[in-house]
């Protein structure tokens, strides 16, 4: 106990009670546990007091209290815990200890009890706030690693859906969790997560971002191949298909790989909605990606290189309308792309009471007042904010980035080859995306590789009933789902 004061400062924090018992106090017993990340009322009432009636009541029916026999005895009916673990390593002590823990020690024992008391404050299950739906559950993960468990474990209710759990990070000992359905998730998958896990050797992991950067296929990709969200229903379903969760404790953001390209186009609202809606907004969103994508680019290109692609009264009603604007179409798409994106951190940054309408208020006068200036001509601003409100319909945050860094670039193609630089950057962007991986199974997989059986849930969702066996290429081994009929009426 004096070396355990020592390593840890004498932190106000460390609660520690020692007392003694015997018939001549000849044992000493001591409880050590960290104010803040344990219940205090559990441990005085299941702990300490109890622990103290049961000496009491062996020293009054014996005539001598021995402590050869006295951890045995505590552990076989004295401590009413769920979890009594032992140990005998400081090294174990002090994880368990700042992990809110309580800690049981014995005078002349080499090994102590590990009680599992903890408890902290707990932000609960609330709304996810960036993955908002219409129609489907409204819980989401909190920053407690057991809660996030807990609210999966309530959606799978099958024995194979293991749980295995490590401490990465020297200072932090941060929780990190795999969750995944034996005999449905590829073994060899397993094994690579396991393994990128392990290489890891960091001080802190502080986030769910930290692991995200340290085990991803490729590092210099604009395309996420690890997906993050904040929902269970989510992760249940990715479970369910035969992929891997990476929960780490002290973010709602859990991880799910394999992580393909058409994953970031799909919702959990796809699977509550009709087959024929959730097809029609999918292909809405793929459409809302070019856009985003393209459409700043496409109109450099057209107004500088390519003029007879439009007809002439448009033509003609553009270039009026950029007489008196002193810039290039690409200084001019830089400007309000660029304004743009101030208006959007500035959003998100500001508080939430004031931020969405400061931004819109910011976005309509600065616009309006740029054409009256004659910083940029109308049709600019009808471009820009139609490419804004396109890279908000994807329901992934972090391809809406690597569409909003692709942007530029193809701006700069534009301005310098026309169409055919952006035919060449779209050619380029294409060929990366074959050449990436995540885990092992091609990025763009079911397209490329084409697999027609999973076709039934790539840019369309067909119906439930037609769903019947999970991604070829993710899982090999228990592919069937279920055999149910199409619906048919009785009458």
């Amino acid at each position: 106990m004096n070396y355990i004061k020592e390593t840890l400062g004498n932190s106000s924090d460390i609660v520690i009670r020692d007392f003694h018992v015997g018939l001549n106090g000849e044992i000493k017993i001591g409880v050590i546990y960290t104010d803040g990340l344990t219940n205090s009322d559990s441990v005085q009432e299941f702990i300490l007091e109890n622990l103290m009636v049961k000496i009491r009541n062996a020293e009054l029916e014996s005539e001598e209290f021995h402590a050869s026999n006295l951890m045995d005895a505590l552990k076989a009916d004295s401590l009413p815990v769920g979890e009594i673990k032992e140990i005998s390593e400081f090294q174990k002590l002090f994880l368990h200890l700042l992990s809110g823990d309580t800690i049981i020690l014995f005078d002349c024992y080499e090994k102590g009890f590990v009680l599992g008391f903890r408890s902290w404050v707990d932000r609960g299950v609330q709304e996810p706030s960036s993955q908002t739906v219409v129609r489907g559950p409204k819980d989401g993960f909190s920053e407690t690693l057991r809660t996030n468990t807990a609210l999966i474990r309530r959606r799978i209710k099958d024995p194979n859906l293991w749980l295995e759990t490590s401490q990465i990070g020297k200072k932090t000992q941060t929780d990190v969790s795999i969750m995944y359905l034996k005999g449905v998730a590829n073994d060899k998958l397993v094994k690579e997560v396991q393994d990128r896990l392990k290489r890891i050797n960091i001080d802190a992991i502080l986030e769910s971002g930290y692991i995200e950067e340290l085990i991803q296929d490729s590092t210099y990709s604009p395309f996420p191949t690890v997906y993050n969200t904040e929902r269970p229903d989510a992760v249940a379903g990715a479970i369910l298909e035969g992929r891997i969760a990476i929960l780490v404790d002290g973010t709602p953001f859990v991880l799910i790989v394999p992580a393909l390209f058409t994953h970031f186009f799909q919702s959990s609202e796809d699977y509550y909605q009709r087959a024929d809606i959730a097809s029609f907004i999918r292909i809405l969103r793929y459409i809302c990606f070019f856009l985003a994508l393209l459409t700043p680019s496409s109109y450099i290109a057209v107004t500088t290189f390519h003029q007879e692609m439009l007809p002439t009264s448009l033509i003609i009603n553009l270039a009026s309308q950029r007489e008196g604007v002193p810039f290039p179409a690409l200084v001019e798409a830089l400007l309000m792309e660029l304004t743009f994106e101030i208006l959007r951190e500035a959003g998100v940054r500001l508080p939430r009471a004031v931020g969405s309408s400061i931004s819109i208020v910011g976005a309509l006068v600065i616009g309006q007042a740029a054409v009256e200036a004659g910083f940029v001509s109308a049709s600019m601003v009808i471009v820009v904010s139609l490419t804004a409100i396109s890279s908000f319909v994807s329901p992934s945050f972090n391809l809406s980035i690597s569409i909003r860094i692709l942007r530029f670039l193809f701006m700069f193609l534009a301005a310098t080859f026309g169409l055919f630089g952006i035919i060449l950057g779209l050619i380029v962007m294409v060929l990366h995306l074959n050449s990436l991986r995540s885990f092992g199974i091609p990025y763009l997989s079911p397209s490329a590789p084409f697999i027609l059986q999973d076709q039934k849930d790539n840019i369309l969702r067909f119906p439930h009933w037609a769903l019947a066996s999970r991604p070829r290429l993710i899982n090999q081994k228990d592919i069937k789902r279920g055999d149910t009929p199409p619906p048919k009426p009785t009458r």
